[in-house]
Formats: structure tokens, sequence, C-alpha cells
């Protein structure tokens, strides 16, 4: 026989036993397929070039990630697959096959495992596109018709990424085999991914686990500070690195003190299991420490994801206030507009104030201001059916006029002294109540006293226009459906005269300006589900696999008397440890980095906190009930 007819039957003689490895990459390829399909299909030209470039962007990056993710799982599965297949091909040397024919033979093996999955995940990604877009767009809340045609460049880069990030791992197994001697084949599963450890190296971990572990969630919730950007990928960095230590030598640490405690140790079946899980620790603690700071990431995914769709339709109520706003040096337009704008709509509400601006050398900030009366701006709330909690106002304080930002990377401040032409001004609130709407984001204002906005406009309102005073008519139409027919009339009215102006905003109320926030919101959601299931698939894919080789050891302990149930609940009992040991610490890791967002981008996201974690239960407890049948099966406990 051949070494690729050896290959192609040891393949199909294993595949049952690959079958969780070709499913977890195939489910990967499935993912990078669809997301980059989403580049090239023509869904979401409909929202405009703009968005469709920020859609772009965002697909892109999120490609990376799963590039990068898919890298370094590759690295994990093929190191399981070259483990599991080390002993069983070292037997051939027996056979007088050299060590490069046993190289070949593995990398044959490996790629034929590495095709099925490739053309596995390809074949799902193209079945499952459509209901990708269609999910992702129902998310979204966009009605769009989704435009499906088979493009073959997505299927040549899903395939390139894959094969350059898989055909770097075949190599290296192949050379690890072609340098391996006979011992080192032979006794390769009983090799372990962590050399046992004294007590106070173990000891020096978990103290640093534990502090670099809780410097990175002091840094994640501090909120003062302007170097904001800076605090949270110091704060990610220690995360990770605080995780890996806690799990290689907090937790080994505590289950070997536990294991010495005979009050612990001797009770509900824990001997047949305590020891083995802190041989587990030791063995596959990357392993737990990829999955907790990987469900991590998906809590953080999802967070981010609410609170981004919580500000998108903060900003549109804020743009939306007003449908028309109409800007001019003349004061007695309000009823000319309003008998326009009713010809073909019904008004809600409208109002009208005034304002001029200063420039930026009378500020100590150096930017241009527009100043409102304080009268003028309360009598606009009341007309616009606005919230104005103010009840005064003194001649020497204001109210800063800020917009609804997607996020912020600066500390707010609420109260603070400006200076206006030499005078101190103490800053009582900084409020993004939309009373001037979509003109607020144009323009910084201030809110001032009526005494003051006379003083300021009789030194400073007689420059150039800005400085002028304008008068702003504001309006909103009951049916939004309606806005070109108002839009087009009010048009006819714009002009701009040396003597005179009439400027036009208008705000179409099913604009989708900002539809990309909406479509990353949307895309966070699948991020946070494939972040979830691939940790569940990690920990799974390794737990089967480590059945195999514990079955040596229960038909060991079935024939010196222990019954099978006993032995169930010892393997129930070991993989339940398993599984919530990278749990807790995610539940624990995401409140940090989860309330770090909220400071981000003012927004409670506490509920979302904790429904997303209790997600993440659920789907663990399907993959823990999975893996015990299996692993009671695989081990020979039934």
């Amino acid at each position: 026989m051949t070494i690729r007819g050896l290959a192609l039957h040891n393949f199909r003689k294993s595949f049952r036993n690959y079958f969780s490895m070709i499913l977890s990459l195939a489910f990967t390829v499935m993912i990078l397929f669809d997301f980059v399909n989403l580049i090239y299909s023509e869904t979401f030209q409909a929202l405009g070039e703009r968005n469709k470039e920020y859609i772009d962007i965002i697909i892109r990056v999120i490609s990376f990630v799963l590039v990068c993710f898919l890298f370094f799982f590759v690295w994990y599965a093929s190191n399981v697959f070259l483990t599991r297949r080390k002993k069983e091909i070292g037997i051939f040397i027996f056979m007088g096959l050299t060590n490069k024919k046993i190289g070949r033979l593995y990398a044959l093996e490996t790629i034929f495992t590495g095709a099925a999955a490739l053309l596995f995940g390809l074949c799902s990604g193209v079945v499952t596109t459509w209901l990708f877009q269609m999910i992702l767009l129902r998310l979204s809340e966009i009605s769009i018709e989704i435009s499906f045609r088979f493009a073959l460049q997505p299927v040549l880069i899903t395939a390139l990424l894959y094969t350059a990030v898989y055909a770097v791992f075949v190599w290296k197994g192949y050379r690890n085999l072609v340098k391996s001697s006979v011992l080192e084949m032979i006794s390769a599963a009983r090799q372990h991914e962590y050399m046992a450890e004294g007590g106070l190296f173990l000891l020096i971990k978990a103290a640093l686990g534990i502090c670099i572990l809780a410097n990175g969630y002091v840094l994640a919730i501090r909120e003062t500070g302007g170097n904001v950007m800076g605090n949270l990928f110091l704060a990610t960095v220690l995360v990770i690195v605080g995780t890996y230590l806690l799990f290689g030598g907090f937790l080994p640490l505590l289950f070997g003190r536990l294991s010495r405690c005979k009050q612990f140790l001797y009770r509900k079946e824990r001997t047949l299991w305590v020891n083995n899980i802190v041989f587990r620790m030791r063995k596959n603690y990357r392993t737990y420490a990829m999955t907790c700071v990987l469900l991590t990431c998906s809590v953080t995914a999802i967070a981010a994801a609410f609170a981004e769709k919580g500000q998108y339709d903060n900003i549109v109520n804020f743009r939306n206030h007003y449908t028309y706003q109409i800007i001019s040096d003349r004061p007695d337009l309000e009823e000319e507009l309003t008998d326009v704008i009713e010809q073909d709509n019904e008004i809600a509400y409208h109002g009208c104030l005034a304002f001029f601006g200063m420039d930026g050398s009378h500020f100590s900030g150096g930017y241009k201001r527009g100043i409102l009366a304080f009268s003028d701006v309360k009598k606009l709330a009341e007309d616009t059916g606005l919230a104005f909690p103010y009840e005064n106002l003194a001649d020497d304080e204001l109210i800063d006029l800020d917009y609804i930002k997607l996020m912020s990377f600066l500390p707010g401040e609420k109260e603070k002294t400006v200076e206006i032409d030499g005078k101190a001004f103490h800053q009582i609130d900084s409020t993004t109540t939309p009373y001037l709407g979509y003109l607020q984001e144009s323009h910084d204002y201030y809110i001032v006293s009526d005494k003051t906005y006379d003083e300021l406009l009789e030194t400073c309102g007689q420059g150039e226009a800005f400085e002028q005073q304008t008068y702003t008519y504001q309006y909103k139409i009951a049916d939004g459906g309606n806005f070109e027919a108002g839009r087009e009339k009010l048009n006819g009215l714009t002009y701009n005269a040396e003597d005179s102006y009439v400027g036009l905003v208008a705000v179409n109320p099913e604009s989708e300006e900002i539809g990309w926030i909406k479509v990353e919101y949307s895309l966070c959601v699948f991020v946070f589900l494939v972040f979830v299931l691939a940790s569940g698939s990690i920990l799974f894919m390794k737990i089967y696999n480590d059945a195999f080789e514990e079955k040596e050891r229960y038909g060991v302990l079935k024939k010196i008397g222990i019954s099978t149930k006993s032995l169930g609940r010892s393997v129930a009992g070991e993989l339940f440890a398993s599984y919530a040991m990278p749990f807790l610490l995610m539940a624990l890791s995401s409140w940090f980095s989860v309330h770090a967002l909220e400071n981000l981008m003012s927004k409670n996201l506490k509920m979302v906190n904790l429904v997303s974690v209790l997600i993440i239960f659920v789907i663990f407890a399907g993959f823990y009930l999975l893996s015990v049948l299996l692993y009671r099966k695989n081990a020979g406990i039934e």
C-alpha cells in the first residue's frame, strides 16, 4: 500500500474520532466565508456609498479578528491532532518506515482532515449566506431587498486564508515528526502542556496573577483622567496576562490544597476526580485561559452592540426632533413658513428663537460659540415638548448645549469655569436635550441669562454673518412619509442676498445616514455567538480527546470494584469543574469590561451583562451535558 493509500485509509478509520475537530474548523470557515461574502454582496448598496464604505471597514476588521482566531484555533487543533496521531504513527517505524515517510503520512492525513473541513465549511457558508444576511438585516431593522448572487471571490479569499494558516501547521507537524525519536512518538499521548512545578513557583504565579488581574480591573473602571484609550488598552493586556497566570498558578495551587484536605476529599467521590482535575489544570491551563478570554470578549462585544444600538436610537431621536429648520436674519417669517408647510403637512409642533454667534477670540478655548437667551430656550422647550429643568440662570452662569456622540474618549465635564471676554462664568450643566436639533451638531452653543445675552449682543453681535442675530424656525410634521413635499416648497423660499438670507435644514425621518451603526450592532451580536460557540467548541474538543487517554485508567478502576455509577458521577464532577472555572472567571471579568463600556458610552449595560452571561451559561450547559455523555462513552465507562 502506498503512503497516499495508507493516509486515506487512516483518515477514513479515524474520521469519527476527529469529527469534532473537523466540525469546529468547518464552522469557523463558514462564519469567515459569510463575513467575507458581505463585502462582495450588493445588499448594502441601497444604504448609500458612505454607509457601504463604513460597513466594509467593519466587516474587514471582524474578518481580521476571525482570521487571528482561526490561526490560534488551527494551532491548537493541529497540536491535539499531532499528539493523538504520534503514538499510532510511531508504530510504523517498526514496519520499516523512515521519519520522512511518517511525516509525509501525517501531512497527508492532516491535509485530508483540513480539506474536509474546508469543503464542508464552504458548502455550509454558501447554503447559509442568504439566511445570514436575512438575520443580519432583521437584527439591524433595515428594510432592503436581499440580493444573492454566487461570487467566486469570497470562496477564493476564504479558501486562501484558511489554506495559508493551515499549511503553516501542516509543515510544523511534518518537521516535528521528522525530528522525533521513536520514544517521543510512543510516549506522545503522555506528554503534557504543563510540567510539574513546585509549590513556591505556583504561589508566585498565583500572587502575580491576582495582582495583575486586580490592576487590570481597576484600570478598566477608572473614570478619571484623559487617557481613556491608554487605560483600556493596558487593562486589556493586564486582564489577559492575569487570566493566564491565574489558571497557571492560583487554580492549580487551590485544587492542590483541596486534594490534601481530607474533609473535602473524602466526600461525594471527590477522590476519583479532584487529583485528576489538578492534572487537567496543569495540562490544559492554556486552554482554560484562552476560553475565558474569548468568553469575556464575547460579552464585551454584545454589550458594545446594545450600547451602540441605544446610542443610535438616541442620535436618531435627537436629529429627528425637528423635520425642518429654517435659518434667517428675518424675525417675521413664522406665519409665512407655517402657511407653506400646512399646505402639504400637519404640523405636530413648532417654535422659534434667536441666537447670535461669537468668534473664538472671545473664549478661552478659542472655538466659535452661539449664544442663546435663557427665556427664549425655555419658551421653545415648552412649545416643542422638551424638558427644561432649570428655574433660573444667574448672570455669571451658563449651560452648555452638547449633542449625542456614539462614544466619547474624553471625560465629560458638567461643571467648569468658562471665560468670555475675560469674565468668568460658571457652567452649571452640559445637556444633550435637542433644543436646536440638528443644528447642535454643527456648532457649539451656550445658554446665558437674558441680561447677559443682551450685553453680549450689544458688544459682540455686530460682526460677520455668524455673529449677527439669527432667527431659527423649527417645525416637526406629523407624517414623516410626506417629508419631500414640504421640503420642495420650502426650498423655493430659500435665498441668499446681500441684505438678507433664508436657509433650510431638512432632516428626513426615514434617512439611513448612519445606518452602518445598526449593521455594526448586528455584527457584534454575531461575534458574540461565534466567540461563545468557539469557546465551547475548544473545551468540548479538548475534553472529547482527553477521554481516550483516560480509558485505561477507568478500566483499572472498574477492575478494582468501583461501580459504573460512581465513575459516572466522578466524570460529571470533573467536567463540571472544567466548564465552571472559565465561566466563573469570565462572569467576574465581564462585569469590569462592561462597566468600562458604561463609562465610555454613558449607558446602563448591567442587564445586558446579566442576560449575556445567562446565555453563555445555557450554551455551556449544553456543551457540558454532551461532553459528559461522550466522555463516558469514549472512556469506556458505559
